[in-house]
């Protein structure tokens, strides 16, 4: 478009050719600040030009005050479909015909302003030790932007805003709340003062966090980083000698008073050690000595065995002896002989006196050598169901002389290790020989 309206009256390209700016007034081009009334009349059908990542705001000279808010990219003509408040401020008298009053803001959004600061000795106390005052001083730089420009305005008057005394602002409002940070990070985080410089990363991210909010309510501002330079301690101040000196005494008592706990845990460890070792040791005497016990007392049962058994070999002998001297008596008086009495006599001497020497034999060998284990069970041998319970196990010649005292028979059900089940001995391929011996039942008369 040109630069005329429709009525022949001079019109404007408002824009923003500032190369650095964060907050810039418009004035028609050339004009000096402040030169000339057009800069708060804008006439109808001027252009409005923004750049991205910047906003234009229109100030309306109004009771109250008004605003419209540009944001870019934006490069229209001026109406009133695309300034709402403008809508209602124009009359129709003045569609076209007359300027209206309004101040036109240029913020930039995208403008990042960074500040350096510096906070002068100030004491720091360490909370153990009040009495010791340390000077100590922070410089570092705040970096710093708007992001919420209407925030921004409800703060600051646009007609009256220099940025140099927006800076001063920022930077006495910084060192404000850097002092009253670092001064209480010995009491509220726990940081000794005499570390204060060596925990500089530590501090930087407390003082950015507490300062963010902070300067986002007292000055519409986005902080976007604190970059704290150093924290110098005074270290030839009286309080930093006095403050090193007591601290040091302290630290030495700590670590006397730690070594003594350790002598004291290694002194218990050692006295729990000893004693845990004389309890096993205890236990481990006690132990062998009810094992050699137990094995006394099977020695001696093996002897009282053998007594028993002994004394029952003796009262069949005697009992042999007697059938002897009645058949005798009875053969010299002109009495009957009973031979089948006297074979059975036979008999059980002959097995009385086998069982005892074989038992004769092992018990000696068992007591000549206690240590000895029992030979492992023949391959061969079977176990007996006698009575619904299991005995054994039997070799086949311990098999023949239960067979030839009427204790074991073929309907007898036997089992050994290989065997799926209890079977009748009869049916046993290896027993079956036993029963083909088997001698006739001795008649009752």
């Amino acid at each position: 478009m040109g630069l005329f309206n429709r009525g022949g009256v001079f019109a404007d390209v408002i824009r923003c050719d500032e190369p650095s700016y964060l907050i810039w007034k418009w004035r028609p081009k050339g004009a000096e600040q402040g030169a000339t009334a057009r800069e708060n009349a804008i006439r109808w059908g001027s252009t409005l030009r923004v750049k991205e990542g910047s906003v234009a705001v229109f100030s309306y000279k109004t009771e109250g005050g008004a605003y419209d808010y540009i944001e870019g990219p934006f490069d229209e003509t001026i109406k009133t479909k695309n300034f709402p408040i403008l809508s209602t401020i124009l009359g129709a008298g003045y569609d076209g015909e007359s300027p209206f009053q309004a101040e036109v803001y240029f913020i930039n959004l995208a403008q990042i302003i960074q500040t350096k600061f510096g906070v002068p000795y100030f004491d720091v106390f360490d909370p153990r030790f009040v009495d010791f005052a340390v000077p100590t001083a922070v410089r570092g730089t705040i970096t710093f932007k708007i992001t919420d420009y209407r925030e921004f305005i409800k703060l600051h008057r646009l007609d009256q805003f220099r940025i140099e005394d927006f800076e001063e602002q920022i930077r006495d409002a910084v060192i404000k709340n850097v002092k009253a940070v670092v001064a209480n990070i010995p009491t509220d985080e726990g940081v000794p003062v005499l570390q204060l410089e060596r925990k500089l990363s530590q501090i930087n991210e407390i003082v950015e966090s507490k300062l963010k909010q902070r300067m986002y309510d007292d000055f519409g501002v986005t902080i976007s980083g604190v970059d704290i330079a150093a924290i110098d301690v005074d270290k030839q101040s009286e309080g930093y000698a006095q403050l090193k000196s007591v601290t040091q005494d302290v630290a030495k008592a700590t670590v006397q008073a730690q070594a003594a706990v350790n002598i004291k845990n290694l002194e218990d460890m050692q006295r729990i050690n000893a004693e845990n070792t004389e309890a096993t040791l205890k236990a481990q005497r006690e132990e062998l000595q009810y094992a050699q016990h137990l094995q006394t007392q099977g020695a001696n049962f093996d002897v009282h065995k053998l007594n028993q058994q002994t004394a029952v070999g003796i009262a069949g002998a005697e009992a042999l002896g007697k059938m002897g001297t009645n058949g005798g008596t009875e053969m010299g008086g002109g009495g009957s002989m009973n031979p089948a009495g006297m074979m059975t006599g036979m008999a059980m001497g002959g097995v009385i006196g086998q069982n005892m020497a074989g038992m004769m034999n092992n018990m000696m060998s068992g007591i000549n050598n206690p240590s000895q284990t029992p030979p492992p069970i023949p391959s061969g041998s079977y176990f007996v169901a006698v009575n619904g319970q299991q005995t054994g196990p039997f070799d086949t010649s311990a098999l023949s002389n239960l067979l030839a005292n009427n204790q074991f028979g073929a309907d007898s059900l036997v089992w050994k290790s290989g065997m799926s089940a209890w079977t009748k001995a009869g049916e046993v391929d290896e027993l079956k020989p036993l029963f083909g011996n088997v001698p006739p039942a001795i008649p009752t008369e």
